[in-house]
Formats: C-alpha cells, structure tokens, sequence
C-alpha cells in the first residue's frame, strides 16, 4: 500500500480510499472508498453495467488502458444511511497483494486520497452516525481477542453505553432547566424548587455516574486483561499449575528442583477475560549463575504482575521461605496462596488462607481460575455488559462530573444561592459531552482516532 504523505493537507471533503481487510494473501481482499466522487471513481475503477444502491454487481477491474485486473463485486451505500454518512463504495477482489495494491493505487490516480488511520470512523462521527463512546467501541472491537471482550465492546458500538449517559445528561438537564426557570422567576417570589426537590434529583445522578466511573475496575481486566505471575520455590509445581492453567504443555515439568530458569509467558482465556501466564522460576537461593539470573527474571515479572499465585507444596511442611515469599509478594501485587498437590498427602501446616488444587488431576482448578477473576476484577460476576466504562478517557472524565455534581450537593447542603449551584451543574455537565463527543477539541479527536487501523 503506498505510504501516507504527510506534507499532503488532509481534507474532510476528500474523497478517501483503504483496504478494509488485513494486509497478507486471502481469498477476498475488500478495498473501501468514501467521499463525494466515491461512485464516480469507482464506475471508472469497476466496469459493470449498474451500480445499484445495495446491490453488489459484479464486473471487471480495469487499468487506465481499460485491459482487466480482476473480476469483483461492486457495491454502493449511497450516503447519509453509510458507515460514514457519506457515499461509500466497497469493491470485493481476490486477496492477492498486487490486486488491493493495484485497486489502491488506480483509485488514487483518479483522484481518491489514501485514508489516515481511523478516518472513515471519525467521518462517520463527523456527521452523526455514532457518537464518541460508539467509535471507541468499533476500536475495541477490532482488538477484541476473547469473544466476551467483543460482546462488550458491540454493546458500546450500538449505543448501549450512551443510552446511559444521554439518560444522565437529560436529568442534569431537566434540573438545570429548572433551577434556571426558578431564578428567572425570582422577583414574582415563586419558589420552584426546594432544597429537598433539588437533592432528590441530584442524587440518581451522582449514583449512575459513581456507578459507571467504579466499573472502570472492572472494565479496564475486561478490556486489556491481565497479567498472573506464578511464583514460589523450587519443585512445587509451578510449570504444571501453568500447563493446567493454560490448557496444554507449554513448561518443562520435570522432578528435578529447578527445571525452570527462565520466565515463560503464554496467553490464555478465563472467562472471556485474556490472561498473560507467566511462569517464573523457582525462587530461593542459588550459587548457580544461571539459575541466580533465572530467581532475579522471577522478582522482575512479578514486580509487572496485575496479580500473582504464591505456589507451596502440600505434601510438604511449610517452610519459612514459603511465609517470606508470600509476605514479599503481596508487597509488589494482590496475590493468592495456592496449595498444590492436594492429590497427596497433606503435611503443610500454614495458617494463611488458600486454594487447594492438585495440577496433575485438576482438582481445584475451576476454582481457582474464579478465585483469580475475583480477585482482579471484583464484582465482574454481577456487572452488566453496557454499564462497562472500558476506557480510561471515559472513566476520567466521570470522576471530574461526578466531582462537580458533588460540589452541586454540598452547595444544596449550604443553601448557596441557585446560580452559584448552577455554576457547579454546568461544570459536571462539560465532561459529560466531552465523553460522547459533544464538546470535543479536534487535538483530542485526532489522539483517539490516530489508534485506529487504516481502513476503519
């Protein structure tokens, strides 16, 4: 694809063109354009009979002499019912990297502008066909790895979350009014609204936003997952509470103590939430060079950790390394005790809370995997797919509203004038537009879209 060139000045008016399927040899590659010429340079690109609106017709691609490229499907979504508001053209041809590259570079001989990442998504904000939330939903989608994390992000890009919000912004809006009514009949001594009216309303409010901004904790697991550190000494089954983990071999297990000497990292899925499993090599101490470097791996991916399981050996007395370590880890991240080999006879005496499996069998696993959700993203279990704020801009900017509406309460409280309270209304009413995109700088537009994919 050729290269964007950025002494180029980009416009809105431009008519854009991209591939819309990844780069690579497939059976169908797609190739996107849209703007104002979009079906006049693709009935220049594309010689078929009739371009219908929503209809794929299929003809050949031609070059500039008129001598056929490819057979492909042609389709037309003439603007404003398109992705981006605009007339868009979608042309379907063979997935062969000469093909999308000769369809790319023939749309822009006729007069097409290679897209910037996330453009055709920032057009269709532009002009109204999703908000800001929705936008960063179709991203969060495209990155999905685990289907849980796409049904959350599909809720987002059909509006679920900015139902929630244009509810909360209706309220805020409706005391407004009313408070703004209120002092404009201030001189006729008309009493709108009292202070108990004005903290009634004030308080669904404060509870959704305090809501919505709390399930950041969670969204934030669901959205980028989490890293899960397995550590502890040498011989306790760290490699097979990996592999079990896992859900394959993956470590080296072996008898003998201190197998691993290296830190071996490998994704997995748990409940639809992506975890990094990292696992470390036995921790104690060691004149071994290698083994040294390998103890030293081990304290650095936990230092990294979201959440770590401390690994002891129940067929075995506890140890005081095994206290130490637990002790140590739970300074560097939330962790979990983790008792192995339940399978045999259980000598191991600690006092300490834990969760009992045996890797060989599997006894315990499910439970454990549990344990780990739970402790990383309390209250997932209970959460609903559109309540989940995945994205930090968001949860930021719920903080500054619901700080404002607190202000608003506490001025209630004091019985401050109505257009000083008004004063706190607004300011929580600004972060509440700036999440959809209602009151957006185009530098904030231009970080969030330059994340996209070109093409999307």
């Amino acid at each position: 694809m050729p290269p964007i060139d950025p002494n180029l000045p980009a416009s809105d008016s431009d008519t854009i063109v991209a591939p819309s399927t990844p780069p690579g040899r497939s059976a169908i590659g797609v190739v996107r354009l849209s703007g104002p010429r979009a079906e006049e340079i693709a009935r220049m690109l594309v010689r078929c009979k009739s371009l219908s609106p929503r209809t794929a017709a299929l003809g050949p691609m031609v070059d500039s002499a008129g001598a056929e490229v490819d057979q492909v499907l042609a389709t037309l979504y003439p603007g404003p019912a398109s992705y981006t508001g605009e007339d868009v053209v979608e042309v379907s041809c063979h997935g062969s990297p000469p093909v999308l590259r000769f369809a790319i570079e023939r749309s822009l001989e006729l007069g097409a502008r290679l897209a910037t990442p996330g453009e055709f998504t920032r057009r269709a904000f532009r002009n109204g066909r999703m908000d800001l939330v929705q936008a960063e939903g179709v991203r969060d989608l495209i990155d999905a790895t685990t289907l849980y994390q796409a049904r959350v992000a599909a809720r987002q890009t059909i509006g679920a979350l900015s139902g929630k919000l244009r509810a909360v912004k209706s309220q805020l809006v409706e005391l407004i009014a009313l408070l703004e009514a209120g002092i404009d009949f201030a001189e006729d001594d008309i009493d709108i609204a009292g202070k108990d009216e004005i903290l009634g309303r004030l308080a669904p409010v404060r509870e959704e936003v305090s809501a919505l901004a709390d399930g950041f904790s969670v969204g934030k697991v669901v959205r980028g997952g989490l890293k899960l550190a397995i550590v502890g000494r040498p011989n306790v089954g760290k490699s097979s509470l990996f592999n079990r983990l896992l859900g394959r071999d993956r470590a080296i297990v072996n008898p003998t103590a201190g197998t691993t000497r290296d830190a071996i990292s490998e994704n997995a899925s748990f409940d639809g939430i992506p975890v990094e499993l990292i696992d470390t090599a036995g921790i104690r101490a060691s004149s071994n060079v290698i083994e040294s470097e390998g103890v030293e791996r081990s304290w650095q991916a936990l230092a990294s950790a979201d959440c770590a399981l401390v690994v002891v050996d129940l067929s075995e007395r506890a140890a005081g390394s095994d206290i130490e370590l637990w002790q140590r880890t739970l300074e560097a991240c939330p962790a979990l005790l983790v008792g192995n080999k339940q399978d045999l006879e259980e000598r191991y005496l600690g006092q300490s809370p834990m969760v009992r499996v045996s890797a060989k069998t599997g006894e315990g696993v499910s439970e454990l995997r549990a344990k780990i959700l739970e402790q990383a993203a309390p209250g997932l279990e209970g959460m609903h797919e559109e309540s989940l704020v995945t994205n930090i801009r968001q949860e930021r900017l719920l903080r500054e509203m619901l700080g404002a509406l607190e202000k608003a309460a506490a001025a209630v409280d004091s019985q401050t004038p109505h257009e000083m309270i008004l004063i706190d209304l607004y300011e929580a009413l600004a972060p509440l537009d700036s999440i959809t995109g209602g009151t957006t700088l185009d530098d904030i537009l231009d970080r969030i879209f330059s994340t996209f994919c070109i093409g999307k």
